[in-house]
């Protein structure tokens, strides 16, 4: 039977449910805990966070996908309290969010050195918690195209995912063809990638999404909520129906086994405001209802939600 990494240890990929792929309990640039202008106590972030996920379960919700990287408010300790108390799993990641969030100790350190902090933490814990990571993120840093540290992360995380059998998801999916290179030299299956963020409103007309699910990568259609129509949007932000279009345009050419959806909405952020508003359960409140209005069945909505996060986030080794 498959299985996969929750920070209450390994459960059946059958027993996921419904899975939102790419959240964050919270999410914060390294440094943010010592802004005191967003600066919330444990208990404040506590009591903004449990409703959040309560209501996440009572829709239907079962699995919550952290990946907040390392050196971004990663607290995985704070993280089996909630699955504890609120019922949902929460799979939590090792990696980072792109070389330009790692702190000068990770910036300095080797592939090799890399590699070997990733699979430790996915094989025998994250620090003390005794709990094991599910996910490598990787990403691109600013200015669009990676930078020679995010092409040693890349390298390490290709490494890790085929020493260990866990996956990995990206933060953008541009410069696709520098990603690829690396995992296809490192003997990677691209079904074993996640490429994020193709349909944010910076870079959805710079990701070539077809082309990388040709090669035989996945998608992740995954800033859901982040919308022009908000009252504060933010830079990121697209129109609704394009994004959604976006999607069934993607989904109507064959691609539906390789798409996987989510909101990438903070729970509560860290040294940050926020979109005011949007939370994971944007998924059952807006997408979903969404996704039936133009047309999808069930069995589809299942594949996106269900089916495809189970069949990815599987180890296989």
């Amino acid at each position: 039977m498959s299985r996969v990494n929750t920070v209450l240890g390994p459960i059946p990929a059958e027993e996921l449910g419904l899975v939102a792929v790419h959240e964050h309990i919270g999410y914060g640039m390294p440094g943010s805990e010592l802004d005191t202008t967003w600066w919330k106590t444990p208990e404040e972030r506590y009591a903004e966070t449990v409703p959040k996920l309560r209501r996440f379960r009572e829709y239907g919700g079962g699995t919550f996908v952290d990946v907040t990287g390392i050196c971004n408010g990663r607290d995985v300790d704070y993280y089996k309290s909630l699955s504890a108390k609120t019922g949902v799993h929460i799979v939590a990641c090792t990696g980072f969010v792109g070389g330009d969030t790692a702190l000068p100790f990770f910036a300095r350190a080797s592939v090799d050195y890399l590699m070997r902090h990733f699979v430790h933490e996915i094989t025998a814990g994250i620090g003390d918690t005794g709990s094991r990571a599910g996910v490598i993120k990787v990403g691109v840093s600013r200015g669009g195209r990676m930078t020679e540290l995010d092409k040693r992360i890349y390298r390490a995380a290709a490494r890790a995912a085929v020493t260990t059998g866990v996956p990995i998801l990206t933060h953008l999916a541009i410069d696709a063809e520098n990603a690829i290179a690396i995992f296809t030299e490192e003997g990677l299956s691209l079904d074993r990638v996640l490429f994020g963020h193709v349909d944010d409103g910076v870079n959805a007309d710079k990701t070539r999404d077809i082309w990388i699910a040709e090669q035989g990568g996945r998608l992740g259609f995954d800033t859901f909520g982040y919308e022009t129509e908000l009252e504060d949007p933010p830079f990121w932000a697209r129109p609704r129906k394009e994004r959604l279009d976006h999607l069934l345009r993607f989904i109507g050419q064959g691609h539906l086994d390789k798409v996987l959806a989510s909101a990438d909405a903070n729970c509560s952020p860290l040294g940050w405001p926020g979109v005011k508003g949007h939370t994971v359960n944007y998924i059952f409140e807006d997408l979903i209802p969404d996704l039936r209005a133009a047309g999808l069945d069930e069995p589809a909505i299942t594949t996106l939600f269900v089916d495809n996060p189970a069949h990815f986030l599987s180890i296989k080794n």
